[in-house]
């Protein structure tokens, strides 16, 4: 299925300039996300599943749901959503435990079919990723062919569907990849990606969450014309920092680079408790099995960071999280596991019920630098 966004022509070309009004080589730009990824596997690998309502998650009263077939959603079940909340929903639905050594394996299936057209693929989970194919390996001069190829050789190398979006920027291309859901094709072209802007809602914007969405609602922000109407001084001061952002998004301008060796920020590991943690003793106890977990991992893979996080979230849902920074980078387990017992040492108070700790390594020692997109050509594109 391939749909073309049908709006008026709009003077987009004046006004995909950057704020000193230099005009950014135009791309082409591919965003895949696979359908029901981990939900759609497990029905691919069990026939008894299709067709069925099923999640992949926890099966414990303290589980979550991570995936959820296309058959679960039309109860209004969704990942993230509580797993008693699912079954709340609909009593007879399907919970398979996840099988991550499966994901990744199919994961990589898919990200090298990406490769065999371009190296400038970023993969952001498991189950999607952008593609810039603006140079591609086959001199193909239309990304919407590409995108059609890509579809076809996922579905017959894994018997999976995915969604694609094609566009100038990852800022509209992940947003087309959402529109025609499953199995879809979604392209925005440059001559119409400001009208579709203008009359998208500003809750279905990549990069605003369902907080700020409503916060722009009372502000009598509902769609990016209202989001364009305001000025760059108005939306510093209402969103700080983001502002910017808004700002250029809503004139459809991103020139952030697809960089396929992205940064890590941290790394962690959390879990998730069936009954709540009461005594001091209990926690410490949990936090050595994840500092042992995180430190596993920091030593295999040689990584190391400065700042030493714990999290921790209450039967209550309050949630909070307190860090500590070192000069050097670390990943030593012992100082790990010392600092953040010290930490919740400090934190426990009698009388609190824990259902959640994780520990995470920020501020990373990295290798890899981000490049940066300069090249400068006049304003045309064929997707």
């Amino acid at each position: 299925m391939l749909r073309f966004i049908n709006l008026p022509k709009s003077s987009f070309n004046t006004t995909l300039l950057s704020q000193n009004n230099t005009e950014h080589k135009v791309r082409k730009i591919i965003h895949v996300d696979m359908d029901a990824f981990f939900a759609s596997v497990e029905q691919r690998d069990f026939p008894d599943y299709r067709g069925k309502p099923l999640v992949v998650g926890g099966d414990s009263r303290r589980g979550v749901v991570a995936a959820a077939s296309y058959e679960a959603r039309k109860y209004g079940i969704h990942s993230a959503m509580p797993t008693l909340t699912a079954l709340h929903r609909y009593p007879k639905l399907i919970i398979a435990k996840p099988r991550f050594d499966v994901y990744k394996q199919v994961s990589r299936q898919i990200m090298d079919i990406f490769r065999t057209y371009t190296d400038l693929v970023e993969p952001l989970s498991f189950d999607e990723a952008f593609l810039d194919v603006s140079n591609n390996k086959f001199n193909m001069p239309s990304a919407t062919l590409i995108a059609r190829e890509i579809k076809s050789k996922v579905k017959e190398e894994t018997s999976l569907t995915a969604s694609a979006g094609v566009s100038i920027n990852k800022f509209l291309a992940k947003i087309a990849s959402d529109m025609d859901k499953p199995d879809g094709l979604f392209v925005i072209t440059p001559d119409k990606a400001e009208s579709f802007i203008e009359e998208l809602p500003v809750s279905k914007f990549f990069g605003v969450g369902k907080v700020t969405a409503a916060r722009m609602q009372k502000l009598g922000i509902y769609e990016g014309k209202d989001l364009k109407g305001k000025s760059k001084a108005e939306l510093l001061k209402l969103f700080g920092k983001n502002g910017s952002f808004f700002y250029n998004i809503s004139r459809g301008i991103d020139n952030r680079p697809v960089n396929p060796e992205r940064i890590r920020k941290s790394w962690g590991k959390e879990r998730t408790f069936e009954e709540d943690l009461t005594t001091i003793e209990e926690v410490l106890e949990i936090i050595q099995k994840i500092a042992e977990l995180v430190s596993r991992d920091l030593d295999k893979y040689g990584i190391k960071g400065r700042t030493i996080t714990v999290k921790v979230k209450y039967s209550d849902f309050r949630q909070i999280s307190r860090s500590k920074s070192f000069p050097e980078y670390i990943n030593d387990e012992n100082l790990i596991l010392s600092t953040s017992k010290d930490i919740m040492t400090d934190v426990f108070k009698t009388g609190d019920r824990i259902r959640l700790l994780g520990i995470t390594l920020s501020n990373l020692e990295q290798a890899a630098g981000i490049s940066k997109d300069n090249d400068r050509e006049q304003l045309s594109l064929d997707l």
